[in-house]
């Protein structure tokens, strides 16, 4: 018994030693290859921007993140707000010439292209080019594209200009098939967020919301693409219509592009705009290389911050890391930045389409408390509606944009009733033991009963109520108000600002200045909060198992979102402040 004892003994310990020497190993790997000298910025050069990787609001520069999703080769995903810093650097920075759009598809909302296309246009102020070229453009990257000052394609390219459609998927005749029926308690008719669990196609309500909202991302699209572009909006709506652009001779006729060339003849072209010799190369370097890059400017350092709370994903209870509301820790950065003398004034970026209620309303409470100290400012992402429009409510001005998705004010409760699925197709049976009638009322094993429902339906109906109250009280509009414009119901930004639910356009860099303007600051740094995990924090969560959904994502590609909407079905618990659909836009 003892030598079996040593061996075990001998076996962990020679366990943790290789694991841990792995774990250096790796490491030295990795930062080995990450560890790169700054680059240099020759004169002449162009800036290169492909924007092809997944754009978040906020940058994160852990150089693990890759390597654990089993794509070591792959791009890093960008920030938004680094994006724009490098613009802006960009502007003016005299070696510098101009930007060369490299674009195929983009993996980012609306609302992020049309503020990475403020951005584009400000860059232009500085009598500096843009061109774009593509084999291949999408609606979004063709929505971005036409900030250039001319568009190319290869002449064998394709050009997608058809409208948007918003495609739902419904998921009640598969959880039929398995047993499994999605108990549904909520408070307005347009809050649907279970739909896709309990009907088989949309109910009249949410299609009359989804063509409101979708119907406002693509005014705001083809508007943009008119000014630029100096084609009608009838005239592109007609295009659209009628596939005109399928037919890449009309695509130049048309004047959605400037010309039909290859990349060498895009190349020469660029050479002769920078007098550059047909047989030399183009000096350039690349956005996301870019952000390394340091100009000397002169400018007088400031203890006063304005702190950009970033707040990205699902609202959920607890601690979460970057992709996740998690209250704590999005309160916690709150809670600092009021506590901090050297904050002036607070940025909330919020990206969500809510979640839980109860985290919901512990991030409210921070956000109410900063908001009567210091000036407090909310900036809307793709989306901010239902949980994500609760917590910025407290907001002094609320900033989005106009393809933003907000409201969605209403709550819905949901469990899963999985009694057919467990005994009649898998045999497994439940037998309980309780002190009260209802003690076992959120159990999946048993459906609920008309007494529970009645008490679940009041819960949600006081939810509803509480919520409708702090926007009437937040926003200065009578509570009446609010309930017609609430009952769940999803408003885009342009709808929204008429409402009252904001109060001006404009994406991060405006929030910024608004909120330096109320604070009366003209010399101030950006801190960016809540603070980023250590890298090898991160690399150990990553070992650990954090990697497996970004791997899962990665092989699924496009039919990740229904792995995923199965998976929620798990989380469906408990009362919920959540927008009625993740829809895919085409």
């Amino acid at each position: 018994m003892k030598n079996f004892l040593s061996s075990l003994l001998a076996t962990i310990i020679g366990i943790l030693i290789m694991t841990i020497v792995l774990v250096l190993v790796f490491i030295g790997i990795v930062t080995a290859s990450t560890a790169k000298e700054i680059p240099q910025v020759k004169e002449n050069s162009v800036l290169l921007a492909k924007f092809s990787s997944p754009i978040a609001d906020r940058s994160d520069d852990n150089p693990f993140t890759k390597y654990m999703t089993g794509n070591p080769m792959g791009e890093n995903s960008m920030g938004l707000d680094q994006i724009l810093k490098d613009l802006k650097k960009a502007k003016s920075d005299e070696n510098i010439k101009g930007i060369f759009l490299n674009l195929r598809v983009v993996p980012a909302g609306i609302t992020t292209l049309a503020e990475i296309r403020e951005g584009l246009l400000d860059f232009k102020k500085s009598g500096k080019f843009i061109y774009a070229f593509a084999d291949t453009y999408t609606q979004k990257s063709y929505f971005l594209a036409t900030v250039a000052d001319s568009i190319f394609m290869t002449p064998e390219g394709m050009f997608l200009f058809s409208g948007l459609s918003a495609e739902a998927t419904f998921y009640k005749n598969a959880l039929d098939k398995v047993g499994v029926e999605m108990q549904v308690v909520k408070h307005g008719s347009y809050k649907s967020a279970a739909e896709s669990f309990t009907r088989t196609d949309l109910s009249d309500e949410n299609r009359e919301q989804i063509e409101g909202y979708v119907g406002a991302i693509w005014d705001v699209i083809v508007e943009k693409i008119s000014e630029s572009r100096d084609i009608p909006v009838e005239q592109l709506n007609k295009y659209a219509d009628e596939l005109v652009t399928l037919d890449s001779e009309k695509l130049v006729e048309s004047g959605m592009i400037d010309g039909l060339i290859y990349y060498d003849e895009m190349l020469s072209l660029m050479k002769k705009k920078l007098n550059v010799k047909e047989e030399d190369d183009i000096e350039g370097i690349g956005i996301d290389a870019y952000k390394n890059v340091t100009i000397k400017e002169k400018k007088e350092y400031s203890r006063d911050k304005i702190a950009v709370i970033y707040a990205m994903g699902m609202v959920i209870d607890g601690n979460a890391g970057e992709g996740y509301i998690g209250s704590e820790r999005i309160a916690k950065a709150i809670r600092q930045a009021r506590r901090d003398k050297t904050v002036k004034a607070i940025v909330f970026r919020v990206n969500s389409g809510g979640g839980s209620v109860t985290a919901s309303d512990v991030i409210y409470r921070e956000a109410k408390l900063a908001a009567q100290e210091k000036p407090f400012v909310a900036s809307m992402g793709n989306v901010a509606a239902s949980g994500g429009y609760y917590i910025v409510s407290p907001a002094d001005t609320i900033i989005a944009s106009q393809s933003t998705i907000t409201g969605s004010i209403g709550v819905i409760f949901s469990i899963p009733n999985m009694k057919e699925l467990m005994n009649d197709k898998l045999g497994i049976t439940t037998d309980v033991v309780k002190t009260n009638k209802h003690a076992d009322m959120y159990t999946i094993f048993d459906p609920l009963d008309p007494e529970e429902r009645v008490f679940i339906q009041k819960s949600v109906d006081d939810t509803y109520e509480n919520f409708v109250s702090l926007v009437s009280e937040n926003r200065g509009i009578p509570y009446e108000k609010v309930d017609a414009m609430a009952g769940g119901r999803v408003w885009s930004g342009t709808d929204a600002m008429e409402l009252g639910l904001i109060d001006l356009f404009g994406g991060l860099d405006r929030s910024i200045e608004v909120a330096a303007e109320m604070a009366g600051l003209e010399n101030y740094r950006v801190q960016s909060l809540p603070v980023l995990e250590d890298p090898i924090a991160q690399l150990i969560k990553e070992l650990t198992g954090g990697a497996t959904v970004r791997t899962i994502q990665r092989e699924l590609g496009d039919q990740y979102m229904h792995y995923k909407r199965i998976q929620e079905i798990r989380e469906m618990r408990g009362l919920q402040s959540i927008i009625p659909f993740e829809l895919e836009l085409h």
